[in-house]
């Protein structure tokens, strides 16, 4: 309750993570049938990057900020790039709500969880004309067995993007995953996590392995090698069903922001299979 994400908007990690959402999405659009995103952890939906909150940690300078022009690089950047600038950059941001909605046809859904009362208030109001949008304010955690299996869609992809503010959100994530694929198996499921150090990690696939769960992907990107706990160093997105051909995707887009978010070389980028299909 105690987390907004007003204070993190448009992070290096949030480029990480948005960046390969938006490629899972133009994965879902490619075929006509609707599909259904679930937004466990949506927050305001877009944020203002000159607010009292964002230029009091100034963390989008070092992300978003560093992009004032979209360079020649492969599709996958400039897709996202243009999106983001799209919906208002250089000085707003949009959460991954904001992302999903700009590309929703009439036959797809989006419904976003927020559990803080004023981000739920502010998330409600951007979207009110926005027929396809339901928002939710609740735990996302409880939603998933509230909104899965979907009501008359058989695809669809659930986010799940915690705060990461308890001690044992490795394993609520996990569970989290678990419970998505029982009750979606068609599903996608992306979700995020920050990377301090190398040992909870390797316990959360672990955790994974040990349930059962098959086709996972896993996603990451450092700044720097994960030594110091004190600091996030890194993050990843673990992705169960990726669709096809995303790792490649995802190794391209990520290599790409590497060497602008990690400048003085001692970032990397890494994409490896946890459990095969």
């Amino acid at each position: 309750m105690n987390y907004r994400h007003a204070y993190h908007a448009g992070n290096f990690a949030d480029m990480m993570k948005h960046g390969l959402l938006l490629v899972i999405l133009r994965h879902l659009l490619r075929k006509p049938a609707g599909f259904l995103v679930l937004d466990t952890h949506s927050g305001c939906g877009t944020y203002d990057l000159d607010s009292v909150e964002a230029r009091k940690t100034g963390e989008w300078r070092d992300g978003i900020g560093r992009f004032d022009t979209i360079p020649e690089g492969p599709a996958e950047l400039v897709d996202y790039l243009h999106s983001i600038q799209a919906l208002g950059a250089p000085m707003r941001y949009p959460g991954s709500p904001g992302l999903i909605a700009s590309v929703l046809r009439e036959q797809d859904r989006l419904i976003c969880c927020e559990l803080h009362p004023e981000d739920a208030t502010i998330l409600r109001h951007n979207f009110r004309r926005k027929d396809q949008v339901a928002v939710h304010e609740r735990d996302g955690y409880n939603a998933l067995k509230a909104f899965l299996p979907p009501r008359n869609l058989k695809r669809g992809l659930i986010l799940i993007d915690p705060p990461f503010e308890k001690t044992d959100e490795f394993d609520t994530l996990a569970e989290a995953i678990r419970t998505s694929r029982k009750l979606f198996p068609m599903g996608i499921v992306a979700a995020w996590y920050p990377i301090k150090h190398r040992a909870p990690v390797r316990q959360f696939h672990d955790t994974l392995r040990d349930a059962g769960l098959r086709g996972l992907l896993d996603c990451s990107l450092l700044l720097r090698s994960p030594t110091d706990p004190s600091r996030l160093n890194g993050c990843g997105l673990l992705v169960a069903s990726p669709p096809y051909h995303f790792d490649e995707q995802a190794k391209t887009l990520l290599d790409a922001l590497l060497p602008i978010l990690a400048p003085d070389g001692e970032g990397s980028v890494e994409i490896r299979q946890i459990v095969e299909e």
